[in-house]
């Protein structure tokens, strides 16, 4: 027998409301995201704000998987932000949450580190960020295979805000960590590492990133990490905890050594006690911070820079590019914001 009208929308009602969004799985009161997609053809990266991320979610970018995880997919070709050339799934650490009244690069919805002069000024002084991931799939093809971010994406970043006009030798918008996972297509096993960014002018030639390792290699080493990589589909944690001027990170995985690092982002100590005489004297004492967690995918379809243009593979168009690989996938079982706490 056919079911009534009634029976119909009854159905209908039910399965909506049995439907997961990220944001009952992952607490995203303050985030936002931006998507690799210009749904409404504006030329810029499809940002959901704060307030709608709630409730959305996107079948193929950004979505809970059957085991009840957020997944976040980025193909290499498609539209990016203005400042980057690689397309990403990511979420934006917005700590002013629902209150729109708070302008994006507004201290109040930043935080900073203890020796910022106007410190008292920012939502909060320092900030913690956990997650728990595993990365599905990174790009596997590209013309460019010798340089060091191919196949790669980041997972997890403190970004640093860009001004306008530069704030006494401040606000450059470089990172004082990017989290990686790297995986060659012929390799068992991908690395962990992280990289610091120099806190210099962008024209600056010692403006540049500095891996540290975690598990496997860093970018720069083309060998198999075999046994002591990670694999694709195995979780790892991460803590990223700053705590007045120092920036903790701690990195766990099931079977894996655990590793830490602490460095001061006050000053030019890099993490194994070294002065960087080409690093800001200051580090990034004078700007404003946020945190970023997701799939920034690290291989585009460019060629002409000469250390960023990966030469990745890529149509543009979805179906395609993920029949071919060419694209990264990350899933996360858990993202969670605190206070820096003293470690």
């Amino acid at each position: 027998m056919g079911c009534s009208s009634t029976d119909s929308d009854a159905s209908k009602a039910e399965s909506k409301t049995t439907l997961v969004h990220p944001g009952q799985v992952i607490d995203l009161s303050y985030w936002n995201i931006t998507l690799p997609q210009d749904a409404n053809n504006d030329g810029k990266p499809d940002q959901i704000k704060t307030k709608d991320i709630q409730a959305y979610t996107h079948d193929d970018y950004f979505y809970v998987n059957d085991s009840g995880e957020v997944v976040f997919t980025s193909p290499n070709v498609a539209v990016t932000t203005a400042n980057s050339k690689n397309t990403r799934s990511e979420l934006r650490h917005m700590m002013r949450g629902f209150d729109t009244r708070i302008k994006t690069k507004a201290p109040k919805n930043n935080f900073a580190i203890a020796s910022h002069k106007n410190a008292d000024a920012f939502a909060q002084i320092g900030g913690k960020l956990n997650a728990t991931l595993h990365v599905d799939h990174v790009a596997v093809n590209s013309s460019k295979p010798e340089l060091k971010p191919t196949y790669s994406v980041v997972v997890g970043q403190i970004h640093a805000g860009k001004d306008k006009v530069p704030v006494d030798g401040f606000g450059y918008g470089n990172e004082p960590i990017k989290i990686y996972f790297k995986k060659y297509p012929n390799h068992e096993t991908g690395s962990v590492f992280w990289n610091y960014e120099r806190n210099l002018p962008k024209e600056d030639p010692n403006r540049t990133d500095i891996a540290y390792p975690v598990w496997g290699n860093t970018w720069e080493n083309p060998n198999d990490p075999k046994a002591a990589g990670i694999a694709l589909g195995e979780d790892f944690s991460y803590e990223i905890n700053v705590y007045k001027d120092t920036m903790y990170l701690t990195f766990t995985a099931e079977g894996k050594e655990t590793i830490e690092y602490a460095v001061n982002l006050a000053d030019n100590v890099d993490p194994y006690g070294n002065v960087d005489s080409k690093d800001h004297p200051q580090g990034y004492t004078g700007d404003w911070h946020y945190f970023k967690a997701g799939a920034y995918n690290q291989c585009n379809g460019g060629t002409k820079h000469a250390f960023w243009g990966t030469g990745c593979g890529g149509t543009g168009d979805w179906e395609t590019d993920f029949k071919n690989g060419d694209y990264t996938q990350v899933t996360f079982s858990k993202i969670e914001l605190s206070q820096g706490e003293k470690r």
